[in-house]
């Protein structure tokens, strides 16, 4: 625990924060991992920063009302003042080095921040398995490599997770009699692979790769070699191209029902997409929204038939086949406009909503043209070998058939215990 940070109650928040200088403060919470990944990069920019600025913790559980007052209602939330005033951005969830940094340097002027940014001293760690990725696949490969004693440890941009992480309901999850929340089953997960010995480098910037090298660097400072590498870095959502998507992301449109649906009670909400994702999330989203509209491209849904059987059933949601946006136009009033295309007559019109979501699938997180890949997919043998030493890849990242859950803790478990088998090998052979 570092000396530079003060832990205080609301009675002191305005002589320690108000009339403190240059502060910034973390509402934290107990249990709470995204908590835990800040404090990895709270408490040594408090080391390097702490004499020019006072950094503060607010236990959020017991000061409630304060934190209430303040518009904070999840944990971390990190504010930054200025003589009393708050400035930059306010920062929540997973919050990353490169965030809190931006912030800094709002506080001090910048020949001081370049100074004290000059003093950090770059960092190299060994270890024998580096798995990228804290998804299902990535978990449960760190979870069988610790547990063979291997020091291992899992990387990734994110908070642990992967896309499950925002997935409303998994109900076909071995063990699980009961369907149970996405958010839920990736923590129990997660915890198990942190109590195996895993550890943690998450909500990072990965700033250097080297597979051939067998090394990466997150956050401009901390190298990490390793004798092996998982990768287990999964899909993300495809984006459309319209024009306005970028624009409006986050701002009317979103790609994660179980992240936003809570904010249309009430509302008319556009979805794109006819797949599972698309109906499974849209008959989420009836439970807050009034009304639904689907755009779907083709003729007919491709959602599983239970799923479709729901959507059809719920007088919430209308059907727009053979359609497809071709622009996102955000009103003044803060709605959204959506000029679609009819297929077959090749005619447009336009739908007001207050959000849209959009689910068009996934795409692979490739990041290195070295890996033998199809459409981006990399390709493996049934070892979960890459085309590169020593490298392997499990979950949606590979080229398989089939993306469940299940299939990428498999392979997971065949892409850990195959590494280990490998380096107590090497060993033995030496």
């Amino acid at each position: 625990m570092s000396e530079k940070i003060k832990y205080i109650n609301a009675s002191r928040y305005e002589k320690e924060v108000l009339q403190g200088g240059n502060v910034i403060v973390d509402f934290y919470s107990t249990e709470c991992p995204p908590c835990e990944a800040l404090a990895a990069k709270f408490e040594p920019l408090s080391e390097i920063f702490g004499n020019d600025i006072t950094f503060i913790k607010i236990f959020r559980q017991e000061n409630r009302q304060l934190a209430q007052s303040l518009g904070i209602f999840s944990s971390p939330t990190v504010l930054f003042y200025k003589n009393g005033a708050e400035i930059g951005t306010r920062l929540s969830g997973s919050i990353k080095r490169s965030e809190l940094l931006d912030n800094i340097r709002l506080l001090l002027p910048e020949e001081r921040f370049e100074q004290l940014l000059s003093t950090i001293q770059p960092i190299t760690t060994y270890t024998d398995i580096l798995i990228l990725g804290a998804g299902p696949a990535g978990l449960t490969a760190g979870i069988y490599a610790a547990q063979a004693k291997l020091k291992t440890i899992i990387v990734d941009t994110q908070l642990p997770g992967g896309q499950v992480q925002n997935t409303h309901m998994v109900s076909n999850y071995p063990g699980f009699v009961k369907p149970v929340e996405g958010f839920m089953l990736m923590h129990y997960m997660s915890e198990q692979a942190k109590e195996a010995g895993c550890q943690y480098r998450v909500a990072v910037d990965v700033t250097d790769i080297n597979l051939k090298e067998k090394y990466i660097t997150i956050d401009g400072i901390e190298t990490i070699h390793a004798q092996k590498i998982i990768l287990a870095t999964g899909c993300s959502y495809r984006e459309l191209n319209v024009p306005g998507e970028s624009e409006y992301k986050g701002k009317g449109i979103s790609y994660c029902a179980t992240c936003d649906a809570k904010y249309y009670e009430d509302k008319h909400v556009v979805v794109i997409g006819g797949g599972n994702s698309a109906i499974e999330e849209s008959l989420f989203i009836a439970k807050f929204a009034s009304r639904i509209t689907i755009v779907h491209q083709f003729d007919t849904l491709q959602a599983n038939k239970q799923a479709q059987e729901k959507a059809f059933a719920n007088e919430k949601i209308a059907f727009m086949f053979s359609h497809e946006p071709r622009a996102f136009i955000k009103n003044d009033d803060g709605s959204i406009t959506i000029e679609v295309e009819n297929l077959k007559t090749g005619s447009r019109q336009h739908i007001k909503c207050d959000g849209v979501f959009i689910f068009a699938g996934m795409k692979p997180n490739m990041f290195s043209e070295d890996l033998q890949n199809n459409n981006g997919y990399i390709i493996t043998d049934e070892y979960m070998h890459t085309s590169l030493p020593d490298v392997f890849a499990a979950g949606d990242i590979r080229y398989k058939p089939y993306r469940q859950i299940t299939t990428a803790v498999a392979d997971g478990t065949i892409a850990a215990i195959t590494a280990a088998k490998e380096l107590e090998e090497a060993t033995v052979a030496v």
